[in-house]
């Protein structure tokens, strides 16, 4: 049995509730009840990966995860003071600098997908910035999880309009998925080719 066993799972249940407040949250900024998402079943599915990086002896030489955005709805990321985190911003890559005690959430392309671009998935990358080892754990929140699930996932349309038309073609999530680890990472091309 692992020595964090218990701290672990204290870690994901308190992050599990994060993740239905903020849910909730994105819910009431698209103007929707606040348990639309969860309705939806976008919290469920939930993995948590903890990623070490290795130290670098030369760094300049290397990149810890290339650019890529996230496939699910949501994920929650808490990483250690050595940083390396990028977002791609404004056509620039810009530090995602550590804060003790905070995480970062990301949008990833299914949230993106079903709010019909009111929300945009956010392109990051990380780097092996000095020899220093990293730490990082995320907490995705996706229903690729749950294999037998049939539900397709589309522009909500309660967001739809004659100003306001679907910008993506409906998909179940597994296929989406699919298609996402198939071409692997690579910036947002996943998202982009269910574009109508």
């Amino acid at each position: 049995m692992l020595i964090c066993s218990d701290a672990l799972l204290e870690y994901t249940e308190q992050v599990n509730k994060l993740g239905k407040t903020l849910f909730e949250l994105l819910s009431e900024a698209l103007g929707l009840k606040p348990s639309y998402l969860t309705e939806l079943e976008c919290d469920q599915g939930q993995i948590l990966i903890c990623h070490y990086y290795p130290p670098c002896p030369q760094p300049e030489l290397a990149i810890g995860t290339s650019r890529h955005s996230d496939a699910g709805f949501l994920t929650v990321l808490l990483q250690d003071e050595v940083g390396g985190l990028q977002i791609f911003n404004e056509d620039r890559w810009v530090d995602v600098t550590p804060t003790p005690g905070a995480f970062i959430v990301n949008i990833g392309d299914l949230l993106q997908l079903i709010s019909n671009d009111g929300f945009r998935s956010v392109e990051h990358r990380v780097l092996a910035k000095n020899a220093a080892p990293r730490v990082s754990i995320a907490f995705f929140f996706s229903t690729h999880f749950h294999p037998a699930s049939t539900r397709m996932y589309g522009p909500i349309k309660e967001l739809l309009s004659e100003e306001n038309k679907p910008l993506y073609r409906e998909t179940l999530v597994r296929d989406y998925m699919k298609h996402y680890f198939s071409i692997g990472l690579d910036a947002k091309t996943a998202i982009s080719d269910f574009r109508l």
